[in-house]
């Protein structure tokens, strides 16, 4: 009775054990996705490129556009219900530079140059904080550091609500930051030097 025994735990363990690599890492993956955050226009880490800078003239010279980079994002969590960006210039007492928010769950990225508008035209029914700064425009604003290369941090949060009704066009950066933590359930970022 006893040496059956052996043998079923034997077999057991052996039938364990004779999953392949792929099968055991295809199980694990399976169970668990990574939140990722990336951008075409540069690598996490990497230099933000000019077109992406605040200094914004507008015109057909790409240094001078202000445009918001191209960012994509996946393996958020299932149960988010909406998404937000927030981007900081950490070498600057982390102050922000753009926060948009009330991006539909179904979305996995934003277009490079989001309109400066409080309801930008895409991504649809998506908000955006005005920036009271060196600028004073809805939506994003680029790195600002002409004498220094700073580190900005861009972070998208996958939150519990569908809208963050609390939040208006007279919101500030700092009230929508408090808002989108108050709601996030995961988040991933990237950082860009400039």
């Amino acid at each position: 009775m006893r040496s059956a025994g052996i043998a079923l735990c034997a077999l057991l363990v052996s039938g364990a054990v004779g999953l392949s690599p792929t099968a055991a890492s295809s199980a694990s993956s399976a169970s668990r996705s990574t939140f990722a955050l990336s951008s075409t226009a540069f690598a996490d880490g990497g230099v933000i490129p000019k077109v992406h800078e605040c200094t914004s003239g507008g015109g057909s010279d790409p240094g001078t556009r202000n445009e918001s980079p191209p960012l994509i994002w996946s393996g958020g969590p299932t149960a988010a219900k909406s998404y937000a960006i927030v981007m900081r210039d950490l070498d600057n007492a982390s102050l922000i530079h753009w926060v948009i928010y009330d991006i539909a769950a179904s979305a996995t990225s934003l277009p490079q140059n989001v309109d400066h508008a409080y309801r930008p035209s895409t991504p649809a029914g998506a908000r955006q904080v005005y920036y009271r700064g060196s600028a004073s425009l809805y939506g994003y604003q680029g790195p600002c550091s002409p004498s220094t290369v700073n580190t900005y941090e861009f972070v998208v949060h996958a939150l519990n609500q569908a809208s963050l009704t609390n939040l208006n066009s007279s919101s500030s950066t700092r009230t929508a930051a408090r808002e989108i933590a108050a709601a996030t359930i995961g988040s991933a970022r990237i950082t860009g030097e400039s």
